[in-house]
């Protein structure tokens, strides 16, 4: 039905007969007309794994189905999100959000020209979107959130390529209090040991190993974070690099609390690089031996350990 109907949709905006508005919808109004189609179906769907309502508007994979689907069976007390690492919020899990649902966000990353982009958009006057061009360490981040002034938000979302572990645990979340939490992890580190990059405040994904595959941490260690600060592991995206938490007092029929072992997801993106920053295309477990010697830190035994 859908796949009729978008059909439909785009053949008639190449028709010269038909009304200007629609000869002139952008390719960006007819993602936003697909997603609403998509999300609206959401509620047909008997599933509870969030992997069956997975599609992709302007997240990299299919996070903003698995968002639609969570912001619509939990209780969400303010329409705020706040996601850092967003580059220049192109390609990004909360754009659909905000754009779709109306949320209000802060958004953060490191490139001050990626930020300074943003009020170039179409779309920046009609929303209610506030962003900071900063390098995030575990030192600024409460600063940061604090001037934001919000509070019990709806979601918070950590994708920095580095010291995602170690900036999560610095966080305060007595006033955020988020209800869902996307973190994203590493899945060359596999779903047994819960290890994570030792910190290093200045942590460059590319310095740190030419492969591009040496940086944040596994599944089991941002589920163990996670579980210490009141929240359960409800599920990852199918392309295996985000993982998503609800608070424990948010879970429902719809919404429940998985094991490692049940939501884990082995990437299958092939983005390790060469010495010379090309792709190399390794796969499998040929990644994991490419970095194999390197320190990571166990953050259940605080102990250094190596893959």
């Amino acid at each position: 039905m859908i796949h009729r109907l978008v059909k439909q949709f785009l053949s008639e905006s190449t028709n010269p007969g038909i009304p200007n508005n629609l000869v002139n919808t952008s390719n960006e109004d007819v993602m936003l007309a697909i997603g609403v189609l998509l999300s609206n179906q959401q509620t047909l769907s008997q599933s509870s794994n969030i992997n069956d309502h997975e599609f992709r508007i302007f997240s990299q994979f299919g996070d903003d189905g698995i968002i639609q689907y969570l912001t619509q069976n939990i209780k969400i007390e303010n329409e705020v999100f706040i996601e850092f690492g967003v580059e220049n919020y192109t390609e990004s899990n909360t754009r659909f959000l905000m754009m779709n649902n109306n949320w209000s966000g802060f958004i953060m990353d490191a490139s001050d020209d990626d930020i300074a982009s943003l009020q170039s958009r179409d779309w920046y006057w009609k929303h209610n979107l506030t962003h900071q061009a900063v390098f995030i360490d575990r030192d600024n981040i409460n600063e940061l959130l604090r001037n934001t002034g919000f509070s019990n938000i709806g979601l918070l979302h950590i994708d920095i390529d580095g010291n995602d572990y170690h900036v999560f645990m610095a966080i305060d979340l007595s006033e955020l209090n988020p209800a869902l939490i996307i973190l994203e992890y590493n899945s060359v580190f596999g779903n047994k040991r819960p290890i994570s990059i030792p910190y290093d405040k200045h942590f460059d994904r590319t310095k740190a190993h030419y492969s591009n595959l040496y940086w944040g941490a596994s599944l089991p260690a941002l589920c163990y974070a996670a579980s210490q600060r009141g929240y359960a592991l409800v599920g990852c995206n199918k392309a295996g690099n985000n993982a998503y938490f609800v608070r424990n007092d948010l879970l429902n029929d719809k919404v429940r609390e998985l094991t490692v072992a049940e939501a884990f997801q082995e990437s299958k993106f092939r983005e390790s690089r060469n010495r010379d920053y090309s792709l190399s295309y390794l796969a499998g477990k040929d990644r994991i031996k490419l970095i194999q010697g390197q320190q990571v830190l166990n953050v259940v035994s605080n102990e250094l350990e190596t893959l």
